[in-house]
């Protein structure tokens, strides 16, 4: 039998997972290898240097720069209160005295007799960075950060925005085509993760962000209705860093999509258990997927991995990842092993992917995603 090898998706109700958890600088790690650690807790914090202002004092003063330290009341490395005195003249006739204060609360980074600039420097930002999920330190990366181990269930999705978050699993639609409604989230959803079936509208989106719930996970959402709640096109950067109140994950693509039986089981499987999640997402170099964990102790009786890496043979279910035919879902039919020249006029290896309304396409293997094992 013809085999083929792709990327997918990885959905199963059972596996052991690492993350790291980096600091953007080096700090100080508190956490020791072997010690449980919850989604919440701290493992390592730093300090962010503050932005830097500016007080031009020479312009101020009308002096020359190399006259400077003549005139200032403060020296490198001293504090300072926004509104102080930074400088000042002192001419006989006080009326013509001349001040320059200081434009934030910093510190007096530099004092410069070349450009009579002074440079001040806003104070310091503490960052910590959280476990993420409950899990176990694997690794303690010194003076940087820490490595996670969990096991539970894990869902990666195709696209996401928003960024971690984490809360209990409630599952909206009874069924993976159902489209939910405003009206079916109640304000006791607060903090949770919503299953909510084909489609995620606008209108949902906008319900779920008035309740402040933690996450909402559909099969597909309407391009334009992401415009509309973010106020702007997406690029193809990386997302994760929206500030929206809650973290959308879509399984499937664009539009009105039922989620992938396999997926709306484990999700199903999680309910009332508190899942880790996280709707980064970047389709180019560096790869990365929007994710759902929900952390358990021991394997559920139906435990079973899918969307590993590995052989895709006729028969097995696919994704098509790129345009023209992009979310759209559909089963191997063949795997020629001949190259074929495609619309970009390059010269691949495809396969026929056989859609469920009867219909066939040819694509390059490059271009599907398995969905299972």
């Amino acid at each position: 039998m013809a085999h083929s090898y792709t990327p997918g998706l990885r959905v199963t109700s059972y596996t052991t997972l690492q993350r790291r958890r980096i600091l953007p600088l080096k700090g100080d790690v508190i956490v020791k290898v072997g010690d449980r650690v919850r989604r919440d807790d701290v493992v390592a914090r730093t300090d962010l240097p503050g932005d830097i202002a500016t007080a031009n004092v020479v312009n101020r003063l009308g002096i020359q720069p190399s006259e400077i330290g003549r005139y200032m009341l403060k020296k490198e490395g001293e504090p300072v209160e926004e509104g102080e005195l930074l400088a000042e003249t002192r001419p006989f006739i006080t009326w013509f005295r001349s001040q320059v204060k200081s434009p934030i609360t910093g510190t007096v980074e530099t004092i410069s007799s070349i450009t009579g600039q002074v440079l001040l420097r806003r104070p310091p930002r503490p960052v910590a960075v959280m476990a993420y999920v409950d899990g176990t330190v694997a690794e303690v990366i010194s003076d940087e950060g820490v490595v996670v181990e969990t096991a539970g269930a894990f869902v990666q999705g195709i696209f996401g925005v928003g960024g971690e978050a984490w809360g209990p699993v409630v599952r909206i639609s009874k069924t993976a085509d159902e489209v939910v409604t405003p009206d079916m989230i109640a304000p006791e959803h607060h903090g949770a993760v919503l299953v909510c079936g084909a489609l995620a509208t606008l209108a949902v989106l906008r319900r779920a962000i008035a309740v402040g719930a933690a996450g909402v996970i559909a099969g597909g959402i309407n391009a334009d209705d992401l415009k509309e709640l973010l106020g702007y096109d997406l690029g193809v950067a990386i997302t994760g860093t929206e500030e929206i109140g809650t973290t959308i994950i879509v399984t499937e693509g664009f539009g009105r999509i039922s989620i992938a039986d396999r997926t709306f089981d484990v999700l199903c499987g999680c309910a009332g258990q508190v899942a880790s999640i996280n709707g980064a997402t970047q389709i180019r170099a560096g790869v990365q997927r929007p994710e759902i964990i929900s952390p358990c102790d021991m394997p559920p009786a139906d435990a079973n991995g899918y969307g590993h890496a590995g052989g895709l043979a006729v028969g097995d279910p696919v994704r098509i990842i790129r345009e023209p035919h992009f979310g759209r879902l559909g089963t191997v039919a063949a795997l020629p092993s001949e190259l074929r020249r495609v619309e970009s006029e390059t010269v691949v290896r495809v396969l026929v992917v056989a859609f469920s309304d009867g219909t066939q396409a040819v694509v390059p293997r490059a271009n599907v995603e398995s969905i299972t094992r």
